[in-house]
């Protein structure tokens, strides 16, 4: 089915099921990782089914390969009257821009990534807070005190989770040794799950126990090579550990379900502004993950340590460097 086609039948589905005529309209536009990516896309879609599941307000779902393409989804919704637009991803940035100005009426949400106008809420994460937490995490419960970390595309928003990732296990053992590779360099490096365990099984093969992935369904290779070879993982924006109870010892959540929720809902009250949002530890944005799937992995020492580490960060008195203000990692 061609680009317009499909997106006038996702319209035609959606202008069906709407609760009601004078409802507002929605939509989420998905990055090349996919609504099933089991990690940043998917925690978007989560947010977007809660919206719909307490207000019975339906919402339009596309995902997009290019940002050729996501300019031309983009202002077909705009055209047929969307109110509110959530584009996931740092890389439909330029497009949002684009068609915002042209359409200043519609509103648009842009997840990890910055827009100019009015009418577009830029919503950013302090990836590297959160990442911090599980690094001083792994550096604990690691044996061999060699950890690991394989992201998706080597860009700053990565590197923000490798360096947040190093700072936190420095900090509680300067000895510990961390090991980086990325998956590739395009966007299908995002959705390459047999890359992201062959990465994770060289690490282990040089003696690292614990890995980090941040690389969307690549990292869905990382934490599954994990569970076969015994060693632990960490997963990323959405909470996966339920995906290998026994080998996952947490995930960094990023509440990206929580921004879209919020957006969609302000929107449904009037509330709504354009802008800037900066979310971290404080603001509820990232944390780390501890449940019934992890709880078996996670001592005492740890859980009391990463909380106390928490709340330093919250109060300012550990300051964790962005990688993204300093095109460098400290450590």
């Amino acid at each position: 089915m061609k680009l317009k086609q499909l997106c006038f039948a996702l319209i035609t589905v959606f202008a069906a099921t709407s609760a009601s005529a004078a409802d507002p309209k929605f939509a989420v536009i998905y990055d090349a990782g996919g609504k099933f990516d089991k990690s940043f896309n998917q925690s978007a879609s989560e947010g977007a089914e809660r919206f719909k599941k307490e207000t019975k307000i339906n919402y339009i779902e596309v995902q997009v390969g290019s940002e050729t393409q996501t300019e031309q989804v983009l202002r077909n919704l705009a055209r047929k009257k969307v109110d509110l637009i959530a584009a996931i991803g740092f890389a439909q940035g330029q497009a949002v821009q684009n068609v915002a100005k042209e359409f200043p009426n519609t509103k648009f949400v842009l997840i990890d990534g910055v827009a100019a106008g009015d009418n577009v809420s830029s919503v950013l994460f302090k990836e590297q807070e959160g990442s911090y937490l599980v690094g001083v995490a792994a550096a604990m419960a690691s044996k061999s005190k060699k950890i690991g970390f394989v992201g998706g595309i080597d860009i700053p928003l990565i590197r923000a989770f490798a360096c947040g990732y190093v700072q936190g296990a420095k900090a509680f053992d300067a000895k510990v040794d961390v090991t980086q590779n990325m998956v590739g360099t395009t966007a299908s490096a995002w959705n390459d799950p047999a890359k992201g365990g062959e990465l994770a099984r060289s690490q282990f093969e040089r003696g690292v126990d614990v890995v980090f992935a941040a690389a969307g369904g690549s990292g869905m290779g990382t934490l599954q090579t994990a569970k076969e070879k015994g060693k632990l993982a960490i997963g990323v924006d959405s909470n996966q550990n339920y995906l290998y109870p026994g080998t996952m010892l947490t995930s960094m959540v990023k509440r990206v379900d929580i921004a879209i929720y919020d957006s969609f809902m302000q929107l449904k009250n009037g509330t709504w502004k354009g802008g800037l949002i900066n979310k971290g530890l404080k603001e509820g944005g990232v944390d780390w993950a501890l449940d019934k799937d992890n709880r078996a992995l996670i001592t005492p020492e740890i859980e009391k340590r990463v909380n106390a580490v928490k709340q330093d960060i919250i109060s300012g008195k550990i300051k964790v460097i962005d990688y993204r203000e300093k095109s460098s990692c400290p450590v």
